[in-house]
C-alpha cells in the first residue's frame, strides 16, 4: 500500500511472542486468538509470531478468518469458535478448519459435507455453562449430544465453554467451571473422552489456574492490554500496538478563540494548536474530544474540540511544535505514555474496543522479526 499521510499503526512482533510465552501454562496448551484481524493488530503476522512465541492452536470467529490465516501458508490448527454458516461447511473443511458444534442441524451439516469430501472431521463441542450466548443448553444434555456426534461419523476432539465473569467474579466462574467438569465427568463415565477440554480465557489463565485443563484460549492478552485489571503488569505483559502520526499544520490563536465543530473549547490562554490527520475515521473515537490527551515532544496535550472525521486538534500551549513533529496517540514517547486501555476508561469501553476500531486505512508495519504479512 502506497502511503502519504504520516500516520500509522506499529505492531512489536516480538511483544506477541513474549505475551504468548507468558501467558502459556507448563502444562497446558495455547490458543492465541486472532479474529477480528487480531483485535486490530493484523491476524496474520500475528498469528505467526504467537505460533513461535508458544501458541499450537489459533481461534477465529469467522469462516473467512480461518480461510484468511490457511491463504497466508499458516498450517497450524484453527478453531472457529461458533457454528459454520449455512453453506460454509464445505469450504471451511476443505480449509482444514475445526468446526465447533452445539446444535443437530450444525452436526448434520458438517457430517454431510464431511462424508461428500472422504473424511473424518474432527469437532469440538461447546457447552453453554451461563454465558447464554452460544453453546449446547442445557450442558446436562451433552451425553446424548456426542453419542450423536459420534454417530454421524464425526470424531469428537474437543470440550469447551466459555466464561462470563472471570476477570471479576470469582464465585460465577467457579460456578461455571463445575458444571463444565460435571459435563466431562459424565462423558467420561459414558466413555467418550475427548483429547481436549478448553475453558479458560485471559482472565482465568491468570486468576483460576484450575481453569487451564488440556487448552487454554487467550485473546486480549496476547496483544499486553488487560482483561483484568493489573494483570498485564502482573504477567509482565508488553503493548505490542503503538499509533502514531505527525504534525501537519501549527497556528498561534489567542484566548478566548474557540475550536473545531461546535465550538466546544474554548482557548484560555494565547496558545499553539497542533493539527493531526486522524479522525474517528480512523477509529479514534469522537467521545475522546476535549478528553484525551496525546503526546508531541514528550508532554502530555489535550486533544481540543470536536474530534473531526479525518483531524484533530491539540493544545499544545506554549510549546515549540512544528510540522513535522510526532505525535503519539497510544505508545510511548519519551518517558509518557498513552495506552489504549487510558482511551478506553475515558470512552466508556474495553481496551479491546479500542485497538478493534483501527480502521483499515490505517497502515500496520510490524517490528521485532518476521510474522507474515496481511
Amino acid at each position: 500500500m502506497t502511503r502519504f499521510r504520516p500516520t500509522l499503526a506499529e505492531v512489536d512482533l516480538e511483544a506477541i511472542r513474549h505475551n504468548a510465552g507468558a501467558m502459556k501454562p507448563p502444562r497446558a496448551e495455547l490458543m492465541a486468538v486472532v479474529k477480528s484481524n487480531g483485535y486490530g493488530h493484523g491476524a496474520v503476522p500475528c498469528a505467526n509470531a504467537a505460533l513461535s512465541g508458544g501458541a499450537t492452536w489459533l481461534g477465529v470467529a469467522l469462516v473467512e478468518e480461518g480461510i484468511a490465516l490457511r491463504d497466508s501458508g499458516i498450517e497450524a490448527p484453527v478453531l472457529v469458535l461458533s457454528e459454520f454458516p449455512a453453506g460454509a461447511e464445505k469450504d471451511a473443511l476443505a480449509a482444514g478448519l475445526t468446526p465447533t458444534v452445539y446444535t443437530e442441524p450444525g452436526v448434520e451439516a458438517i457430517a454431510q459435507v464431511a462424508r461428500d469430501l472422504g473424511i473424518t472431521a474432527r469437532i469440538h463441542l461447546k457447552v453453554d455453562t451461563g454465558m447464554h450466548r452460544v453453546g449446547l443448553y442445557p450442558p446436562e444434555a451433552a451425553v446424548a449430544f456426542a453419542r450423536g456426534i459420534l454417530a454421524s461419523g464425526l470424531e469428537l476432539e474437543g470440550l469447551w465453554t466459555h466464561f462470563a465473569r472471570s476477570e471479576e467474579d470469582e464465585k460465577a466462574t467457579s460456578l461455571q467451571l463445575d458444571r463444565f467438569l460435571s459435563v466431562s465427568r459424565s462423558l467420561d463415565e459414558a466413555g467418550i473422552t475427548p483429547r481436549l477440554r478448553h475453558a479458560a480465557n485471559s482472565a482465568a489463565v491468570v486468576r483460576h489456574p484450575e481453569s487451564h485443563l488440556d487448552l487454554v484460549r487467550v485473546g486480549i492478552a496476547i496483544y499486553g492490554l488487560d482483561c483484568a485489571p493489573g494483570v498485564a503488569a502482573s504477567m509482565g505483559l508488553r503493548p505490542a500496538l503503538s499509533w502514531r502520526s505527525e504534525v501537519t499544520m501549527v497556528r498561534r490563536l489567542p484566548a478566548g478563540e474557540r475550536l473545531s465543530y461546535g465550538h466546544r473549547y474554548r482557548l484560555e490562554r494565547d496558545s499553539t494548536v497542533a493539527t493531526v490527520p486522524v479522525g474517528y475515521a480512523d477509529g479514534y473515537p469522537r467521545i475522546l474530544s476535549n478528553r484525551a490527551h496525546v503526546l508531541v515532544g514528550g508532554e502530555r496535550r489535550r486533544v481540543a474540540g470536536t474530534i473531526t472525521m479525518d483531524q484533530l486538534l491539540v493544545d499544545c500551549e506554549d510549546d515549540d511544535v512544528q510540522s513535522g513533529d510526532e505525535v503519539v496517540l497510544i505508545g510511548r514517547q519519551g518517558k509518557q505514555e498513552v495506552t489504549a486501555d487510558e482511551l478506553a476508561s475515558l470512552s466508556g469501553t474495553i481496551g479491546y474496543e479500542i485497538t478493534c476500531g483501527i480502521s483499515e486505512r490505517v497502515p500496520r508495519e510490524y517490528a521485532g522479526g518476521p510474522g507474515g504479512s496481511e
